[in-house]
């Protein structure tokens, strides 16, 4: 029987998706079930294993070679272990050991959830064919990830590209990280309306005073709205720009629900990566959106999977 499939797992605060995914990177069989992320530990591995016992019950699973994870964080690759903000009942939780047990003691890895984006965008989307890149997640936090020479990063606990705390405003705000103006306290989505909010700006009618509404307020030319997307923006070329200094990325591709405002967002973050990525081998750094959605976490947790176990099919094309 020929094994050219990954088994993936996507585990977020909202959601626990799981697929088998081909060479193509394409989604031949998928589950998922919400996430009781109010519940204890236990009660949140049962629907983990739910996710994993669908998979395991279609017939493709006999094709699986290995399986990927890509969790919320911090993840703990070296010790298998999980312990995410927005899931309460896990702290140090055994994630690993479980998943293998389940899936038949197949290989197990496991990476953060902006690690997996990153494998995603370097193995089919914006940044495929760059050999050196950094992928970030922009919503309710930032976080990303790291390709070096053509392969991705993940780093010995699997968290690497973590450039959501990086600090970019040394006597900035707390961050809840324990540093202070980290670029997630800065250019996050609630972080956005919280500053919008500080500043003046109300929301309409409907009450939403989400990143989104900011979003759509500084599409129609409200000037602290436009002001809070120009101050993440900043922050987020100061983050791009550092990582690209000390690495040599050449492309930073932005995906997460904040990129959703487009130019309201992109536009600002060019100008200021213009001011900070000025040394001549990071001066041709672009950025750009990412491609491949929702999907993303799963696409990417297989592409892990199949780094680690060497699966050639899975060699990101030129």
């Amino acid at each position: 029987m020929q094994t050219d499939l990954s088994a993936a797992l996507d585990i977020g605060g909202t959601k626990i998706a799981g697929a088998l995914v081909d060479a193509q990177g394409r989604l031949v069989v998928r589950a998922a079930r919400p996430t009781p992320a109010d519940q204890d530990g236990a009660t949140v591995m049962r629907a983990v294993a739910e996710v994993v016992r669908e998979l395991a019950a279609a017939p493709e699973w006999a094709r699986v070679a290995a399986v990927g994870i890509g969790s919320a964080g911090p993840v703990d690759a070296a010790a298998g272990t999980v312990s995410p903000v927005n899931i309460p009942g896990w702290r140090d939780f055994p994630l690993v050991a479980g998943v293998r047990a389940l899936a038949g003691e197949l290989p197990v890895t496991l990476v953060g959830d902006g690690v997996a984006m990153t494998a995603a965008e370097h193995w089919q989307g914006a940044a495929r064919g760059h050999d050196n890149a950094l992928c970030m997640v922009v919503s309710t936090g930032v976080g990303g990830g790291l390709v070096l020479d053509g392969r991705l990063h993940p780093g010995p606990s699997g968290n690497a590209g973590h450039i959501g705390h990086i600090s970019v405003d040394l006597d900035g705000d707390p961050c809840p990280c324990g540093a202070r103006g980290c670029v997630e306290r800065i250019a996050s989505g609630p972080n956005i309306a919280r500053r919008a909010l500080a500043n003046g700006w109300r929301p309409g009618p409907d009450g939403d005073a989400s990143a989104a509404a900011v979003a759509a307020a500084a599409r129609a030319g409200d000037p602290v709205a436009l002001s809070s997307f120009e101050r993440a923006g900043q922050a987020l070329a100061a983050g791009i720009a550092a990582t690209a200094t000390l690495v040599e990325i050449d492309i930073a591709v932005i995906g997460g629900g904040v990129a959703g405002a487009g130019d309201v967002l992109f536009d600002p973050l060019r100008t200021a990566l213009r001011d900070y990525a000025t040394l001549s081998f990071v001066s041709g750094l672009t950025v750009v959106p990412a491609q491949m959605g929702t999907d993303a976490g799963v696409v990417g947790a297989a592409a892990a999977a199949a780094q680690r176990s060497r699966l050639d099919a899975f060699t990101p094309a030129p």
